[in-house]
């Protein structure tokens, strides 16, 4: 198959479960997209130090770096600044969660399961509609409180989403538990994550105000 024409590179997948990752990569790859992979922020930054994509598509919940950090140091560095951004989640979409990817400079937001159609759109319409004014990134402490407080709303919402499976599990018959005691691991490796990120939130706005202090 042709490759199609994109003058400024290929597309950066970012996803830290395997089989999205590859669903997506395939996908692209199929509508002759050239694709290049990374399974977490860190990852992703790395890449684009050395390869400047023509368009990164990055899921938001994921371990050392997330989407969200991943966008605001893309967002905040110069050579960088107006990379197009399309969010993907499963996780990340309420309106608030939704309104804060805006705010990073996200161009799209699509929530998973996603519809490969209306994702394959998209992708084209971004490479075809030439680059988005460069929106003027977020100050670190404005960053972070807001991240504070998306991390804090997703972590109320899976401890409760955990009880109510753990609850359900006691009441089922042996042959239906396993797909919910999957759901629950799951959901338990999400908290995990988040629970890590927001202890790392504290400590850098809790060194941000100290160091406020001292000006």
């Amino acid at each position: 198959m042709e490759a199609m024409n994109i003058p400024h590179g290929p597309l950066l997948v970012v996803e830290d479960v395997s089989n999205v990752l590859e669903l997506l990569e395939v996908t692209l790859r199929f509508k002759g997209y050239p694709v290049i992979t990374a399974r977490d922020g860190q990852e992703a930054w790395a890449i684009i130090q050395n390869e400047r994509p023509a368009l990164l598509i990055t899921d938001i919940l994921m371990p050392k770096m997330d989407g969200y950090a991943l966008a605001h140091r893309i967002r905040t560095t110069p050579q960088t600044q107006d990379l197009p951004i399309i969010f993907l989640s499963a996780t990340y979409v309420t309106p608030e969660d939704k309104e804060f990817a805006i705010s990073l400079g996200a161009a799209r937001f699509i929530e998973k399961p996603i519809d490969t159609e209306e994702f394959l759109l998209t992708i084209a319409e971004l490479l075809t509609m030439g680059p988005e004014p460069v929106r003027k990134p977020l100050g670190e402490a404005e960053f972070y409180t807001g991240y504070r407080e998306r991390l804090e709303h997703k972590l109320r919402h899976k401890n409760t989403q955990i009880a109510r499976t753990e609850r359900l599990l006691t009441t089922l018959p042996p042959n239906q538990r396993p797909a919910f005691e999957t759901l629950l691991q799951q959901a338990k490796n999400d908290r995990d994550e988040i629970q890590a990120e927001l202890s790392q939130i504290y400590q850098i706005l809790e060194d941000f105000k100290n160091s406020q202090k001292k000006k």
